[in-house]
């Protein structure tokens, strides 16, 4: 689950780090209500969305009075904003946050994640803050360090500490200021069950502050159930509605961008299943997986929220069956199909449990079905029945 940088400052500001001075605004009046809590001369102005490269799009501007905040916050409020990372149609900017302006002299990066791969807590830093740390990757590796941490109920050691800010080259004060705020992302994501915590930048000002200028938190679905007061702070109009949907029937429903729905039982099949697409030569439309014990209802929920993507010009349903019963999934897929008047090609593959079963259920049942005996069978019928 994705959180605002608004939200995200409140979290850091709760576990001690350093954050400016900020207010959110949901509606212009609240900006003569509550920017006498702010100190500072100018502000800057940023629009609260889940995406990243807001100001490339015209989401971050810098103010000099509250004039000027006015007229910026009445052309930014209710503006779509299209990103590197909104895709085409971009999101609609339904708050803001001003926050006490900043005279930076340095900008640096810092994040610490979960990573799956080494099951430890990496911290990643670099002195080339302010940017896409997949570019500074790529073009200078040299300024970025990662270091990686054992999960440890008294938190990292003094030496782990040290290094991950020894790339920053800062003061003997300012090293007391960074030392406390690794302490503090180390305590949000494992206290919080963040799954990423990014700083960007985390910047040196003028008067030799440490100040975190953005901030982005993500946290582990999973974990959620036992996190109520982050749950709170889930903001729906910033999700897609066929995902949120979803959720609603614990399916794991990822929309994408290609013609051909896709509905299947296991994660790892579901990605095989999108690979011999696109070997075929077309693309997914999604990614979907009914998980191992699905019941009719919540196949017929999946198979909805399949046909409710007008991109979809065929679908392929793709189920081994083993907790699954195929019987199960074909009286959903009946259901659905009847209840939404299919129009679409629909290609099924059933193998395991209870698979002569569904299969006979799927022929009985009148509806254009076009039965395949394998994987790349099925491929095969789907992409050539939408040509």
């Amino acid at each position: 689950m994705n959180i605002h940088e608004h939200q995200a400052k409140g979290i850091l500001r709760e576990f001690g780090a350093p954050v400016s001075n900020g207010i959110v605004i949901n509606n212009l009046d609240e900006i003569d209500q509550k920017i006498s809590k702010l100190k500072s001369k100018q502000f800057v102005l940023k629009a609260q969305i889940h995406a990243g490269g807001r100001g490339k799009a015209g989401g971050v501007k810098l103010i000099k009075d509250l004039r000027e905040l006015k007229l910026e916050a009445k052309k930014m409020m209710g503006k779509i904003l299209v990103t590197h990372q909104t895709g085409p149609a971009g999101k609609e900017v339904k708050r803001l946050y001003i926050e006490e302006a900043s005279e930076i002299s340095k900008e640096f990066y810092l994040s610490c994640l979960v990573d799956r791969e080494s099951s430890k807590i990496a911290f990643i830093s670099s002195t080339e803050g302010g940017m896409d740390i997949e570019e500074v990757a790529k073009k200078n590796p040299e300024k970025i360090i990662t270091n990686k941490l054992d999960l440890k109920e008294t938190g990292p050691e003094l030496q782990e500490i040290e290094k991950i800010i020894s790339i920053f080259k800062l003061s003997e004060d300012q090293i007391l200021t960074a030392k406390n705020l690794i302490k503090s992302l180390y305590k949000i994501l494992t206290q919080k069950d963040a799954s990423l915590i990014e700083i960007n930048p985390l910047i040196l000002t003028k008067d030799k502050k440490i100040i975190c200028l953005d901030a982005k938190m993500n946290f582990d679905d999973n974990a959620i159930f036992r996190r109520p007061e982050i749950l709170k702070m889930r903001d729906l109009n910033e999700e897609d509605p066929a995902e949120i949907e979803a959720s609603k029937h614990d399916l794991a429903y990822i929309k994408l961008n290609g013609s051909i729905g896709c509905m299947v039982n296991g994660a790892g099949l579901a990605m095989a299943t999108m690979d011999i697409i696109k070997l075929y030569g077309k693309e997914p439309a999604n990614f979907l997986d009914v998980g191992g014990g699905a019941s009719r209802e919540k196949v017929t929920a999946a198979f909805k929220l399949i046909l409710a993507d007008k991109n979809v010009k065929g679908i392929l349903i793709n189920i081994f069956g083993g907790i699954m019963r195929c019987d199960v999934l074909a009286e959903g897929v009946v259901e659905a199909a009847k209840q939404v008047n299919l129009t679409v090609p629909l290609v099924v593959r059933l193998a395991g449990t209870n698979f002569k079963e569904g299969k006979e259920i799927l022929d009985n049942s009148k509806l254009k079905i076009l039965s395949a005996s394998d994987l790349n069978d099925a491929a095969k019928k789907i992409v050539s029945a939408i040509k």
